[in-house]
């Protein structure tokens, strides 16, 4: 006989695990509603069945005449934001078109700039948020950007995220007003790693999260291309302070077998545009830098780079400034502006300035600005008096000028 209680609750649904502000299919078609009495298509447009992309968090819903109940179209929804992504869906007049079964209207083709203009940005360290920070930046500000985000909850000095969504949800903020600054074409390369979660207790299992891949995604969707997966390779005995495969080294048993990681990614991203690489050399408002910047032999001939990792008393987690040296060198020309969003005590800074280039780092650690602009007088000298502090005190080199 069938039970008499009623049915439990089925789990969480993956908008709410994800922790979605648009979390069912009625709640987009009531998003996707303004968007068509916005556009004057109310009368005419109805809905197909809304569907969740949880790979690269929006909603889909799809967009039907409700004349012949033939499909016209999409609106695309960003599942964190509630926000119409205009880019990725049907653009009003297409659906116009094909409502009457016209033939969409060609896209207009805008006049380019032939060259891109040189930033005006000056060397700055500034103590905050960077999701806000970046905000207040210039659009096309930045010709590089480089930087390690904080481990997710990997260390107990970067317990900071409730959850691993939200920890990505921080990321996608993060990278998303990057784009806004960073020049056309140009690069974003980020040093990222998986990380262990170590068991609480020995009733419970590690847990390895593979935070590059879900890394990619956030940059693929928030207008980025992939260009290159750099290895960054350690020294064997730097791995094995994760205690990974101490186990198995013991007593060899199958199903044990975990190897010791040495390795790390360097993702290289550009931001997309319809213009090839060839046009940020050629266009270049000042030809002589370009020639100047000119790779020297010794440069890195394959993707898998052997660098030994850096210690720093005043840092937990820092890379090595040759890391963010051939990086600097190989995605950058004199004079860019360089970017760290996640600066910590400065070493892309320090990389930037030793090779003649301005850096912008951000840290919201008031303890690691203080490093950093301590350092910078030995980065630059009298010329660190220079540097734009926000929200911290300018940089007093009278000590330097004795």
């Amino acid at each position: 006989m069938a039970s008499s209680s009623p049915a439990r609750k089925s789990q969480n649904t993956v908008a709410q695990k994800r922790q979605y502000n648009v979390l069912s299919a009625h709640h987009a078609r009531e998003v996707a509603g303004v968007w068509l009495e916005k556009n004057n298509l109310a009368k005419v447009i109805g809905f197909g069945l809304p569907e969740i992309d949880d790979r690269y968090h929006v909603w889909r819903v799809p967009l039907v005449s409700l004349l012949d109940q033939t499909r016209v179209g999409e609106i695309v929804i960003d599942a964190y934001t509630s926000l119409v992504i205009e880019k990725q869906s049907t653009a009003p007049e297409v659906v116009v078109a094909r409502l009457l079964h016209q033939q969409p209207p060609a896209p207009q083709k805008t006049r380019r700039r032939k060259t891109y203009k040189l930033s005006t940005l000056r060397n700055t360290i500034a103590l905050g948020d960077s999701e806000e920070i970046l905000s207040e930046l210039p659009a096309e500000s930045v010709d590089l950007i480089f930087t390690s985000p904080p481990y997710f909850n990997a260390r107990p000095e970067y317990d900071d995220y409730i959850s691993y969504e939200e920890y990505l949800l921080k990321m996608r903020r993060i990278i998303k007003e990057c784009h806004r600054t960073l020049n056309e074409g140009r690069f974003f390369v980020i040093n990222v790693s998986p990380i262990l979660i170590r068991r609480a207790s020995r009733n419970q299992s590690s847990k390895r999260i593979a935070v590059p891949f879900d890394i990619h995604q956030i940059f693929v969707s928030e207008g980025y291309d992939f260009i290159d997966d750099i290895i960054w390779v350690k020294p064997e005995g730097a791995g094995w302070a994760t205690g990974r495969g101490r186990r198995f080294a013991a007593d060899r048993t199958p199903l044990q077998y975990k190897p010791v990681p040495v390795t790390e990614y360097l993702l290289v991203y550009r931001k997309h545009t319809d213009r090839l690489i060839d046009w940020n050399i050629r266009s270049h408002p000042k030809p002589a830098l370009v020639a100047q910047s000119k790779v020297p032999d010794g440069y890195e001939r394959t993707n898998v780079w052997y660098i030994k990792p850096a210690h720093d008393k005043e840092h937990p987690a820092v890379f090595p400034e040759e890391l963010a040296s051939k990086v600097i060198t190989y995605y950058s020309f004199i004079d860019d502006v360089v970017l760290d969003p996640f600066a910590g005590i400065g070493t892309v800074g320090q990389a930037a300035a030793r090779l003649n280039r301005r850096f912008v780092l951000i840290e919201k650690e008031p303890r690691y600005v203080e490093v950093i602009r301590r350092r910078a007088k030995n980065w630059l000298g009298k010329e660190a008096q220079d540097i734009l502090c926000i929200n911290c005190p300018p940089i007093d080199v009278s000590d330097l000028m004795l």
